[in-house]
């Protein structure tokens, strides 16, 4: 696997130490149970596989490497290159320009843009239509292109069944800037639709049945489909990609029930099969599968509560809170900052999108148990500090170091 040069502010000795040796006795990746910290007045139980991914590192090296060779330029960011407060701001603090919000409204006016000007491409890729606008002002969009690999293997499958006459179902949130980009490459290929859950795939299901009309799945799924998209012939064959933050397990779950529908709808046989459904299972993320059974690890564990840090608007973070919340007392936040004091929490509630304050969360009658982890945009040294603040929180725990070394 390759290395990445990260800036030294969002490193940690500690925790690269503690993903070192946990790398060295399970090379394979087989073990997804946590690693424990046992401090003499606190558990932390810490997932297996957490913070920067492949995508992410690339990202951040390009990014820093484009600021130090480029000095004295006007350098600009498609929009957030990663959801990371952090990493956003300290790019803002030297100097970088967001053109978009993370929704795709413009915060720059392009025209003001000049052909020697710098535009990097973020982790999530970009449209065509975006990279053609960039293209007409003399901006070579793929010169500073950071667009995750494996974000590029998804459209590259999608390219490939579309060309084999297969029409493509983007399981994503439709207003990301990740589906969004796919959806555009999708589409100049193959019939593109975009469906954001189950409950959407099962509607999509009433039209390969063909118990609805094309009136009804227009109005239905209004916004979510390429130009000319013919639900009657349409959904005959297809294949289904997903936003590769999105929880992998849901992504196979909606491709097994439209595959299962559209086997039904046509009384295909086994040998039949594959000429109408697409395979698109090696599209899903690594890291994102890595995570998400390491989270799913632990909750197998027994806990009091659970700690999970990175953005508010980091997709992949916020499916790992919905995993931890139904099995612990779980806690979203962006820094240590938020965890204010032993009596108060600052954190973040995914339902209702909004900061909220806890209180009492760390007050124990007896020896907790706290489950940690992180997204795969949330810096190690962001880790650490967290580690720390919990660990503080309890007065009578042993060395840090010490306990760090016994991994």
């Amino acid at each position: 696997m390759k290395t990445f040069e990260i800036p030294q502010i969002y490193r940690s000795s500690i925790i690269a130490s503690i993903k070192e040796k946990r790398r060295l006795k399970d090379k394979l990746k087989k073990d997804f149970s946590p690693t424990v910290l046992d401090f003499e007045s606190v558990k932390i139980l810490i997932a297996r596989h957490f913070g920067f991914c492949y995508g992410v590192e690339n990202a951040v090296e390009i990014a820093y490497k484009v600021l130090t060779e480029n000095e004295g330029k006007r350098i600009f960011l498609l929009s957030e290159m990663i959801h990371n407060p952090e990493v956003n701001a300290d790019l803002l603090s030297r100097g970088v320009k967001f053109l978009m919000d993370t929704k795709g409204n413009k915060l720059e006016a392009f025209a003001d843009l000049k052909a020697d000007d710098i535009v990097i491409v973020p982790a999530f890729g970009t449209t065509i239509e975006l990279q053609n606008e960039l293209a007409a002002l003399g901006i070579n969009s793929y010169q500073y292109d950071t667009t995750c690999p494996f974000v590029e293997k998804v459209w590259n499958r999608a390219q490939q069944i579309g060309e084999r006459g297969f029409s493509v179902i983007v399981h994503g949130k439709p207003d990301h800037e990740e589906t969004r980009a796919t959806f555009s490459h999708s589409q100049e290929n193959s019939p593109t639709i975009v469906i954001k859950d189950m409950s959407e795939a099962e509607l999509l299901a009433a039209y390969i049945r063909k118990e609805k009309t094309s009136a009804e799945f227009y109005q239905q799924f209004q916004g979510r489909f390429s130009e000319g998209f013919d639900p009657e012939k349409d959904l005959e064959r297809f294949g289904v990609v997903n936003q590769t933050t999105m929880l992998a397990s849901e992504t196979q779950d909606i491709a097994n029930y439209l595959k299962g529908e559209l086997i039904k709808a046509k009384n295909l046989s086994e040998l039949q099969i594959p000429a109408f459904f697409a395979s698109t299972r090696d599209t899903l993320c690594y890291a994102t599968n890595d995570n998400q059974d390491a989270t799913y690890a632990l909750m197998k564990e027994q806990a009091d509560l659970a700690i999970v840090v990175g953005g508010y608007n980091s997709s992949n973070t916020t499916h790992l809170v919905e995993l931890l919340e139904t099995t612990f007392p779980t806690y979203f936040i962006q820094t240590e900052a938020d965890l204010i004091s032993v009596d108060c929490v600052s954190h973040f509630d995914i339902h209702t999108q909004t900061e909220k304050e806890s209180f009492g969360v760390f007050s124990f009658g007896k020896k907790p148990t706290i489950v940690l982890t992180c997204g795969a945009s949330c810096p190690d040294a962001v880790v650490e500090t967290v580690l720390r603040k919990i660990v503080g929180f309890f007065e009578e725990s042993t060395d840090f170091e010490n306990v760090i070394s016994r991994v």
